[in-house]
């Protein structure tokens, strides 16, 4: 990665990662240049997010008030009334570990994207939503060429990828899911992306795209009606705030879950020494999981939950990092699921699985009411020193996210390392009981008891953190290989 002038942009592929770079080049800010990747990003990693998508974006720094953009997946109406479809599951392995995923129509919420665009160029862009979209938009028309990264969750995900004819024909047109070096051609989101810059989210929502959508899933026993849509907005919130060691971490505060555990997790570990050992790492994970209750999924949504939670404790994929060179920082991940196999004909967009996600759905699934925002685990974070941004982060990996974004934090300020050093540093992860480990990490200092699941290399499993870092005045970028992320500097 060159030296930085305008700024840096880290991301899940090349392609977002340049479209966001070209923007700061252009004269943009972070929020405009986050805004052309996450388009970008539609097209290019459109397995794991997309128009269909929710998600959220913590903007910071320079002269801005920091705030949490709310723009994720939704809880939709339920008629209860035997109408409805049920969940599909599908297997999914990531080589060392296995998964079940549940997809289908009945997995669709609410989606948040189109709404979560337009509200952050409203709030802070400076440029045109248009000239952001126009590249996306022709990508989506010419085609991308599948990577290797986008070519392994597409090989892990073909069973779902074939579900439906709609969405085969996108991924598997000669009969078999496409490959390293073939090209996904999805003109109709194209069009769709278009008419999100010039008639803005309207159409998704109110229009001729949310009936579409509506018809197409009610069809098929989807939940999803025109008046959860219509009632759709983005909402702005403070970022949850915590002090550790000199620093001050923004994150995601409630009703998103992922924020809220990393801040525990962190005011734990700021107890005790420096750097923390691999076993205070682990059982800060352990501790954060174990809030994971009926009564923490539940107050999540409660005014005043954040403060009691931690109060009484201490006396939640796609993303996009970016800090420009006046200082602004934008950090925001989304997600589709992996998507719900429904693909909306004429509009190009997959649809999300979130109300099918184990992770999002701790407690058995359908049980949140309508218009709920679902808990997720997505935490884009911001570590402030002195009042100004020193590094921008956040992953994807599902219930993996925390405890990516708890080792990157601990690397760069506990033990110093750069930021392409943190986010290549292999991780562990600690889920039901046992920890799961990438090699490379000294295991020897936990209890002979512990199950430990080792896996063979770096993995997707793990997340994929993607980190901006402001050092002494001058900015650098890593993007995690474990999600085929670059950085690129402006």
């Amino acid at each position: 990665m060159g030296e930085a002038e305008k700024g840096v942009v880290a991301a899940g592929h090349p392609l977002t990662a340049e479209a966001g770079a070209r923007v700061l080049r252009e004269g943009g800010n972070a929020v405009d240049a986050a805004v052309a990747a996450m388009l970008t990003s539609f097209v290019s990693e459109s397995l794991l997010t997309g128009l269909g998508a929710g998600g959220y974006m913590l903007v910071a720094g320079g002269d801005t008030e920091p705030a949490l953009l709310d723009f994720f997946v939704q809880a939709p109406t339920r008629l209860g009334d035997g109408s409805e479809a049920e969940l599909q599951g599908v297997d999914v392995s990531f080589g060392d570990a296995a998964q079940v995923f549940h997809i289908g129509p009945a997995s669709c919420g609410v989606y948040g994207t189109p709404a979560g665009v337009c509200g952050a160029v409203r709030r802070w862009g400076t440029l045109p939503l248009e000239e952001l979209a126009a590249p996306a938009a022709r990508l989506a028309e010419e085609g991308v060429v599948l990577n290797a990264g986008q070519a392994y969750v597409a090989e892990i995900l073909a069973e779902l990828l074939t579900s439906t004819p709609e969405c085969a024909a996108l991924w598997a047109p000669g009969g078999r899911v496409l490959r390293e070096g073939e090209i996904l051609h999805n003109p109709e989101l194209g069009n769709s992306l278009m008419r999100l810059a010039r008639e803005g989210a309207e159409p998704f929502y109110r229009g001729d795209i949310a009936l579409a959508v509506c018809d197409w899933l009610g069809g098929r026993g989807g939940s999803l009606s025109r008046e959860d849509l219509a009632g759709y907005r983005a909402v702005e919130r403070r970022p949850v705030k915590v002090a550790y060691r000199d620093r001050e971490i923004l994150t995601n505060p409630p009703p998103s879950a992922g924020g809220t555990l990393i801040a525990y997790a962190l005011a734990l570990l700021d107890r005790g020494p420096s750097p923390p050992t691999l076993r205070g790492i682990v059982e800060a994970m352990a501790a954060a999981q174990s809030e994971r209750t009926v009564e923490f999924v539940e107050g999540l949504d409660q005014d005043g939950f954040l403060e009691r939670f931690l109060a009484t404790r201490l006396g939640s994929t796609t993303h996009i990092s970016v800090i420009d060179s006046a200082g602004l920082a934008c950090s925001t991940t989304c997600t589709n699921g992996e998507g719900s196999g429904v693909v909306v004909p004429g509009t190009g967009m997959h649809l999300n699985n979130v109300m099918g996600e184990e992770d999002l759905n701790p407690l058995g699934f359908h049980l949140h009411p309508a218009g709920r925002r679902m808990p997720s685990m997505m935490a884009p974070s911001i570590v402030m020193r002195d009042g100004e941004v020193e590094l921008v982060l956040g992953s994807a990996g599902s219930n993996r996210i925390r405890s990516a974004l708890l080792q990157t934090i601990v690397a760069v300020v506990d033990r110093g390392l750069d930021v392409r050093e943190a986010v290549d540093a292999p991780r562990v992860h600690f889920e039901d009981g046992a920890v799961f480990a990438e090699p490379g990490i000294d295991l020897g200092e936990l209890d002979e008891s512990t199950q430990v699941i080792r896996f063979g290399s770096h993995n997707l499993f793990f997340g994929g953190v993607q980190a901006a870092l402001r050092s002494e005045g001058a900015l650098s970028g890593a993007g995690d290989p474990r999600r085929g992320g670059v950085a690129v500097s402006a």
